[in-house]
């Protein structure tokens, strides 16, 4: 079963204040007409609701009878969907733009794990990347599911005691979790990560909307055996 990390790329300056608020619009609208090709009809606002665990869906996917799963992510100038077709299949996915973060350690004290925290302190330094390689594992496993990022600190660990990377059982379903570095030529450094579920879970293929694209490079590819049991559950 294919499916897609879609990408688009706006602007080469990601982190100019001024322009945040109008970046973010820009970012939502540029992931909807990523939706628009991948659906072939136009997709608004209004065709798209969330479920009670705050997942996004089409609003008419019962009247059209498509089993298209899909989730947003969006930082800096880069918009990302992740998108999968099939019966029982989901997908989440979460990009981060790296910039230093005031509160990165105290976040990875309160929400990682033991040993992810040993794999952030690489070389006995705080490292900025791999705080967003974990943060955006945990984040995109989470809009898989559809929880709140506050239950992050119940997520499992995506580092082994042995500093590799990893999983716990996660559902019943095996689960693939693709992990990305994104960089461009004037400086641009990106984390994606895709998390996609189902009984076929297969390699994905990305594909690039903007006339601008970065260079992609795979940092790990994680697959999580299926498991009768649940690791987080929704808050009552």
């Amino acid at each position: 079963m294919l499916y897609y990390i879609n990408l688009s790329f706006l602007s080469n300056k990601p982190d100019n204040p001024q322009k945040r608020t109008e970046r973010r619009k820009l970012l939502s609208a540029e992931a909807r007409h990523i939706l628009s090709v991948c659906e072939g009809r136009p997709i608004t606002n209004d065709d798209i609701v969330k479920d009670k665990a705050g997942r996004p869906f089409f609003h008419d996917r019962k009247v059209q009878g498509t089993d298209t799963d899909f989730n947003i992510s969006h930082s800096g100038a880069l918009a990302a969907v992740s998108l999968v077709r099939g019966k029982n299949l989901h997908t989440g996915c979460d990009v981060e733009f790296v910039r230093p973060r005031a509160r990165a350690r105290e976040i990875a004290e309160e929400f990682f794990t033991v040993p992810e925290i040993e794999y952030i302190d690489a070389d006995s330094r705080f490292d900025g990347t791999r705080f967003y390689q974990i943060w955006t594992l945990k984040e995109c496993y989470l809009k898989l599911r559809g929880f709140s990022v506050f239950e992050m600190a119940n997520v499992p660990s995506f580092i082994s005691r042995e500093g590799s990377y990893t999983f716990g059982s996660v559902g019943v379903f095996p689960v693939l979790f693709d992990l990305y570095e994104l960089t461009g030529n004037t400086g641009e450094h990106y984390i994606l990560a895709a998390a996609f579920e189902g009984t076929e879970v297969d390699q994905p293929e990305i594909r690039w909307f903007s006339h601008v694209s970065l260079d992609c490079k795979s940092i790990a590819k994680i697959k999580a055996a299926p498991s009768p049991a649940e690791t987080v559950r929704p808050k009552i």
